[in-house]
């Protein structure tokens, strides 16, 4: 039998309850209260003496992709670039030092040309010649939905002078019809395909990789989107995590994600059995989750499916990577089967669209299996409301405004772009919220996410008074969202999420009091400790 006290702390409760000692046994909290409160016999095991120090519930990110989070990490630091020229001296100085893991091909992700400090485009195939011409560059813009290839990537695929065609994605050209190397949504499977694919042994190191990063962060628990949208098989991938799980390798808590290539590569899985398998581990320990499908693109890449024409680039509605039809034949599906879907819309079409799919299988107006909306960006009030009203809980990513609040008025105009990223609106019409980070495309580090959710401006402050900041949350909100909020996509919010008894003991310990720090100082809050399953998983 294993116990856990924690002494001296603040622990948070809910919203205005706060407590000053816990006791947990065999990683279940049987009580909290004051120091006096305790049980003598959990005096005999493990104690933590707090210090005063700030406790949270373990941090739940609702939405990321943790093997490419490993994977990122091996790869060169592209998002910190700030120019055309930056960009290439950053990859090839990673080549120089790297050259066994970039002798293949050169793969990396996290560039944004609204960041550039000089032409503010996409990077073209003449860029990254500059990089290498004798093996194939593939770099991914930090949406994911952007890619940009050299030509060696162009021969590889045969289209270095004719152009190809790709339903729900484009391969574009310069004004002469030439293919100039830039790739959008479903089309960005044709250049990462010019690179050798990693193996399950880099899969196995990268995931461990991520996991630890997140569990550093005070990260407990992720809802992960692996399993089908990686560059290892789906099965594969399952049976990787599956045989880490079983023989107890990691404490992180992991719930999937699953992408399918079609309606009919979702009938085959489930028929032939693979939602029935034995993931050999205790199912609060990692659990098959929702299916996971992609209904347009990014903002910052102007592919997010929109009711108007981007106004910074006219004609421009966005890319429809899923049809209506096939939406609804997924959802028949998933409501046949008793699957939940959460679904990535960014564009207020895309959202609404989605919308109408679950709604058509809502039951008596219920939506029993939780259908979700993944980042659900740009909204009216009628949106919202609708939302709402179906019950479809939202997974935000409140990191996001660093760089959208910078693009949206130019590209959506000041009316919508006041009504969207509406975090406090949402969750006051009645809506179930959640928060994560959609990391690698940001870092899965919460605590900026928390910062952006409380002052709605960027890194360097701005603006002053945030930015349309009657969406401002308070922080006890935020990091409801982060905890109990994602917890309600699992079906676990009777015991995942609180620090109260009969909760899961997941919990981090804080350097800074993050509920009366002054919110400038959030974003660079780190834990000291982070506990899973009542013991210590991560210490400073």
């Amino acid at each position: 039998m294993r116990k856990l006290a924690l002494f001296n702390g603040k622990i948070y409760v809910e919203k205005g309850v706060y407590a000053q000692a816990l006791w947990a046994e065999d990683g279940v909290i049987v009580g909290v209260g004051r120091n006096e409160d305790v049980p003598a016999e959990y005096h005999a095991y493990e104690v933590i003496d707090c210090g005063g120090k700030t406790v949270i519930p373990g941090l739940n990110d609702s939405h990321l992709h943790l093997i490419q989070i490993g994977t990122r990490l091996a790869q060169a630091p592209i998002n910190q670039a700030t120019s055309m020229d930056h960009l290439v001296e950053i990859v090839k100085d990673f080549a120089a030092k790297n050259p066994a893991l970039t002798a293949r091909g050169i793969k990396a992700a996290g560039w944004n040309q609204d960041l550039f400090t000089d032409e503010k485009r996409a990077p073209t195939r003449w860029d990254l010649d500059r990089i290498s011409t004798e093996v194939p560059v593939v770099l991914s813009r930090v949406c994911g939905h952007v890619v940009s290839a050299n030509s060696k990537a162009l021969e590889i695929l045969g289209m270095d002078k004719v152009p190809g065609h790709v339903d729900g994605g484009t391969i574009e050209v310069d004004e002469k019809g030439v293919p100039n190397g830039i790739f959008t949504e479903a089309a960005n499977g044709l250049a990462h395909s010019t690179i050798p694919a990693l193996t399950l042994a880099d899969a196995e190191q990268h995931f461990f990789v991520g996991a630890n990063y997140a569990l550093e962060h005070g990260i407990t628990s992720v809802q992960s989107n692996d399993a089908g949208n990686s560059s290892y098989p789906r099965d594969a991938v399952i049976d990787l995590l599956s045989r880490i799980y079983r023989e107890g390798r990691c404490p992180l808590r992991y719930r999937y994600q699953i992408s399918f290539d079609s309606p009919e590569d979702l009938r085959n899985f489930v028929e032939s059995g693979g939602y029935e398998r034995d993931l050999g581990a205790d199912s609060n320990k990692i659990a098959f989750g929702p299916i996971k499908l992609f209904k347009d693109g990014s903002l910052g890449g102007r592919t997010g499916t929109m009711r108007h024409e981007y106004l910074d680039d006219p004609g421009n509605y966005g890319v429809e990577t899923t049809t209506d039809a096939e939406m609804d034949a997924f959802c028949k599906l998933a409501d046949q089967y008793g699957l939940q879907i959460v679904t990535h819309v960014i564009g207020d079409k895309a959202i609404e669209d989605v919308v109408g799919n679950y709604e058509r299988v809502l039951h008596e107006g219920k939506n029993p299996l939780r259908h979700a909306l993944v980042h659900c960006q740009i909204t009216d009030l009628p949106l919202l409301e609708r939302i709402a009203k179906s019950d479809i809980p939202v997974m935000y990513q409140p990191i996001f405004l660093d760089y959208d609040m910078h693009a949206v008025i130019p590209r959506c105009g000041e009316e919508l772009s006041s009504t969207s990223y509406a975090f406090k609106t949402l969750g006051d019409l009645g809506a179930h919220i959640s928060y994560g980070t959609d990391s690698p495309v940001e870092n899965c580090n919460p605590f900026p996410n928390i910062y952006s959710a409380v002052t709605r401006k960027d890194k360097t402050g701005w603006p002053e008074d945030g930015f349309f900041p009657q969406e401002c949350v308070d922080v006890e909100t935020a990091i409801d969202a982060y905890t109990i909020g994602s917890a309600y996509n699992e079906f676990r919010e009777d015991c995942k999420g609180r620090l109260k008894p009969c909760f899961l003991a997941d919990m981090v310990v804080l350097d800074t009091d993050i509920f009366t720090c002054d919110p400038m100082v959030i974003r660079d809050i780190l834990p000291v400790m982070t506990i899973v399953d009542g013991q210590v998983a991560w210490q400073k």
